[in-house]
């Protein structure tokens, strides 16, 4: 579907607020900017900034791009005959050959890193995020395998999921502080993913191996 221009400015706008936050908050710390002297910087009102962002820190983690549902998401949509972990697996891939915004594989995100590791508030967020894609996860893998309600199965592989994709985004993280290069942390973290997927093993890698398209789909 075409983008509309209503849809287009408002998607806009909340981009030029949330770059103008993270100016703010990289130059002074996120703790130290007040939610109206983003609004004065940005030169629009405080409601117009909770119409598009509900908490402080979603102008850092905006929900739709650190989304709980992410890692269910890329299980639910994955092609037929392709399973859970090798489609949280391709996906990682993609997103870092193209250097996806979301993995902060681009220069100056080094700053942005060093602000939100300072930020109690963003770590914990961050800490949440990660415990609600695995649980999210977790739903989906049982209703798609049938699992019974005490198979820990599903659990377990969300669960080892959920820790290569937290895996992936410390190593850039790490990386990053460091000051490396994006182009060299992408070339490490995919040598990376190599290592985790021969290391899962083949029930891992096979599990909810998608058989047909649901008809909801």
């Amino acid at each position: 579907m075409t983008e509309g221009l209503r849809e287009r400015k408002k998607r806009q706008t909340r981009q030029r607020i949330s770059e103008v936050a993270i100016g703010l908050f990289v130059q002074r710390g996120f703790e130290h900017v007040t939610i109206a002297e983003v609004a004065a910087a940005a030169e629009v009102s405080v409601n117009t900034i909770y119409n598009y962002f509900q908490a402080k820190e979603d102008l850092v983690l905006p929900p739709d791009e650190a989304s709980p549902q992410r890692l269910a998401d890329i299980v639910r949509h994955r092609p037929v005959g392709e399973s859970a972990a090798r489609a949280v697996l391709t996906r990682l891939r993609e997103e870092v050959r193209h250097r996806d915004r979301k993995l902060g594989l681009t220069a100056g995100f080094g700053r942005v890193f060093e602000m939100m590791r300072a930020a109690p508030t963003l770590t914990a967020r961050l800490g949440d995020l990660g415990s609600q894609m695995t649980e999210a996860l977790a739903v989906v893998l049982a209703e798609e395998t049938g699992a019974a309600p005490d198979d820990l199965l599903p659990g377990v592989v969300a669960y080892q999921l959920g820790c290569l994709h937290s895996l992936v985004f410390a190593e850039i993280g790490k990386r990053t502080a460091a000051g490396e290069r994006p182009d060299a942390i992408a070339e490490a973290v995919l040598d990376l993913l190599d290592v985790i997927e021969d290391l899962l093993g083949e029930r891992i890698l096979t599990y909810a191996t998608r058989k047909d398209r649901p008809c909801s789909e």
